[in-house]
């Protein structure tokens, strides 16, 4: 199929874009939210593509991310997505308004466009009324079994730590930073060294660092500090423990599901993150050890063909029941 769809979430197109069908990116010379098409990345099967030629371009099937995709998209097809195209609406997030675990979804009560959480912390936490919904969990690109632990540190991605402040828990890294450095890597973590109203040498921002260098600098550290309070699962996290690196996570959203406890550690009283640190500082053999365990698990939940597959099962599925509905609108003499 021909799948259009917005680079949004750069590390989930990384993995969606190596099914086998053909991605159509939208790419403007402003390579802003609305086109930034491949953005240098090696994908093969995914086509840059100007937005005025995909009227022309024979999409099979739209991938949204953003309830305002909806009307871009009708306005560069000249088709209704869920009406006229089949359609689904992929939900990177958790609900950020003031209303959960009440918060409506933006596609709630419509029956057009299913509705793909990345978790089922998310799914359950949105209320998505009548609008059908299904989970994918996450895959990942295998970086392999790079750990080595050898530099006593704390390696965390997190992308606009200030910004995003007790959401990312950037406020909880002077507590593990008082057991050993934390570097940081991310968009925005240069911003890290004014976070505390004092200098905080032991807080290193370095930097928005592409992956397969940053996968070399994370494996380098002891261990992975995974500190969110309230986003969608992280794949740095899946990441790190593909890495085979020892994880001390924050028990918070999908954290449960994901890690299992002799990976590193996981819960909701810090103390007890902090108890997990001071072990793994001392003792890099059981580090290694528990790295192991984060890889086998990751590989067994988050590996990259169960991801393409339910991709494939969930696309065609809107497809056929396009196809269902517009022949059912034909016998009846109604325009599809």
């Amino acid at each position: 199929m021909r799948v259009l769809l917005w680079h949004v979430h750069g590390g989930w197109t990384d993995a969606f874009v190596r099914g086998d069908h053909e991605y159509l990116l939208p790419t403007t010379p402003e390579r802003d939210g609305w086109g930034l098409g491949r953005g240098g990345r090696d994908w093969p099967n995914a086509v840059e593509i100007a937005p005025e030629r995909l009227a022309d371009s024979g999409v099979d099937v739209v991938v949204l991310q953003r309830p305002q995709e909806i009307d871009e998209a009708e306005r560069l097809l000249g088709r209704r997505p869920g009406r006229d195209v089949p359609a689904v609406f992929l939900e990177h997030n958790t609900p950020k308004g003031g209303a959960v675990p009440n918060e409506l979804h933006p596609l709630a009560d419509q029956r057009a466009i299913p509705v793909v959480h990345v978790t089922h912390m998310n799914a359950l936490l949105w209320d998505s009324g009548s609008a059908p919904t299904t989970v994918i969990e996450h895959g990942i690109v295998d970086p392999g079994a790079r750990y080595t632990g050898a530099l006593p540190r704390l390696g965390a991605v997190i992308n606009e730590p200030v910004r995003r402040g007790r959401v990312t828990g950037t406020d909880l890294l002077p507590r593990f930073a008082a057991l050993a450095p934390v570097d940081v890597f991310g968009m925005g973590t240069e911003l890290l060294g004014g976070a505390f109203g004092e200098e905080r040498p032991d807080i290193s921002g370095l930097g928005d660092v592409k992956p397969a260098a940053m996968h070399d600098a994370l494996a380098a550290r002891r261990l992975y500090l995974h500190p969110m309070r309230w986003t969608s699962l992280g794949l740095s996290l899946l990441e790190a423990m593909h890495l085979a690196m020892p994880v001390v996570v924050l028990g918070a959203t999908e954290a449960f599901r994901a890690v299992p406890p002799e990976a590193g550690a996981v819960s909701s009283d810090v103390t007890e993150l902090e108890s997990a640190v001071r072990r793994l500082l001392d003792d890099p053999d059981e580090a290694a050890r528990r790295g192991r365990v984060a890889r086998e698990a990751a590989l067994a939940r988050y590996g990259l063909a169960r991801f393409l597959a339910d991709w494939d099962e969930v696309l065609g599925n809107a497809a056929a029941a396009h196809r269902g509905t517009r022949r059912a609108l034909a016998g009846e003499g109604r325009r599809p």
